[in-house]
């Protein structure tokens, strides 16, 4: 193999001397997990509403996109990719049937995990928001995280859940309607 010959390079990328494409391959893909990971853990806690669930969906999410990096680390966005990943790993999830049975029914939400830095000015915001959050279905909640939280357009948000952008504006007016309600609700009994 002609050392100069960059076709003939896995990965699409020029190997250093002493390195495996192996490790080329795993270093650029640690260095891009080092910076995203957090991103990609706030939008599964908010999907899902438990720590642990989302550290199990973050995993899932990485294992593919490490079976995949090679192809997906040439692409424009990998963090879209990544997104995508996520939200079929948690679709998965709730499609299995043990999913609702082995859910709480407790109101209280133990253990809100503090250490998802979002801007919110206080824990008990954090923990209000989180909780009405979570409480919407799970298509209006999945629409939110992707156009609010992750600021993603219609079309973004259409093409990573596979819906139409009609299903897209319809989510996210119901699940708007239904926090600003939730929310209401929970600012009257603080004050009450």
């Amino acid at each position: 193999m002609d050392p100069t010959d960059l076709r003939a390079m896995p990965f699409g990328g020029v190997m250093r001397p002493g390195r495996t494409a192996r490790a080329e391959h795993d270093a650029a893909f640690a260095a891009w997990v080092a910076a995203q990971r957090p991103q990609l853990t706030r939008t599964a806690y908010l999907l899902c509403g438990d720590r642990f669930v989302a550290e199990d969906l973050v995993q899932t999410c990485l294992t593919r996109l490490y079976l995949a990096w090679p192809r997906v680390s040439s692409m424009d966005a990998p963090l879209a990719y990544a997104r995508r990943a996520l939200v079929n790993a948690h679709i998965d999830l709730t499609r299995r049937p043990w999913w609702n049975r082995e859910r709480s029914t407790s109101s209280e939400r133990p253990g809100v995990w503090t250490a998802i830095d979002d801007g919110a000015d206080s824990v008990e915001t954090r923990d209000t928001v989180v909780s009405a959050l979570v409480s919407l279905p799970l298509g209006q909640r999945r629409v939110v995280v992707l156009r609010y939280l992750c600021g993603l357009t219609v079309r973004e948000t259409a093409d990573e859940l596979g819906v139409s952008p009609g299903t897209v504006k319809s989510q996210t007016s119901d699940a708007l309607r239904r926090l600003a309600v939730l929310l209401a609700a929970s600012g009257d009994r603080a004050d009450g």
